[in-house]
């Protein structure tokens, strides 16, 4: 595993785009403060701009740097919430703004996934998290299953976890408003 997580932190630090394993679904991931190569994950999801990408961060330290604030509640939830939970924030900053939907808020989770935390750690800043496939088709059961026409198009497949087959699984989502309350986007 460790030599993937190097050859996929180069690839990363210069700017590139990898498959990789999370810990819900295969993502398709770049560094999450570099604007080109979130245009070009957009451009391999034919996405536009509006739909926002999750991304991935190492602690809460981490997603301090990246929101304007963590309301208490969002600290313990991410905390204590055993499965994968991505928490959007009201206003992002420290990002670029192609990543950013007009209503400046953020989709962040902390993974759980041993293979993103190291990659992120060594890279020291979050990265992209968006489902293996095209906008709009099914997500990909393994990795197997991913369209080719992703897999040409990123600049290093990982290949931790190939083999393993699991079904599709998003994390919950929740909206953290500032003055603590709450939305369950996607549960």
């Amino acid at each position: 595993m460790q030599a993937d997580i190097d050859k996929a932190l180069e690839v990363l630090l210069n700017g590139g785009v990898i498959l990789y394993p999370t810990d819900t679904i295969w993502g398709i991931g770049c560094d999450a403060t570099n604007p080109k190569a979130i245009a070009r994950v957009q451009k391999i999801k034919y996405r536009t701009r509006q739909k926002s990408l999750i991304i991935l961060a190492n602690s809460a330290e981490m997603v301090s740097q990246y929101v304007v604030k963590i309301p208490d509640i969002a600290l313990e939830l991410t905390e204590t919430y055993k499965e994968p939970l991505t928490i959007v924030y009201e206003k992002a900053k420290n990002l670029p703004k192609n990543l950013i939907p007009d209503d400046g808020s953020v989709a962040i989770r902390v993974t759980k996934n041993e293979f993103c935390k190291q990659l992120i750690t060594k890279l020291k800043k979050p990265i992209t998290s968006s489902s293996a496939n095209i906008s709009g088709d099914s997500t990909a059961l393994s990795f197997s299953k991913i369209n080719k026409e992703i897999k040409d198009a990123v600049d290093y497949i990982c290949t931790t976890d190939q083999h393993n087959v699991n079904a599709p699984k998003h994390s919950t989502i929740i909206k953290v408003f500032d003055d603590g309350h709450m939305q369950i986007i996607r549960s």
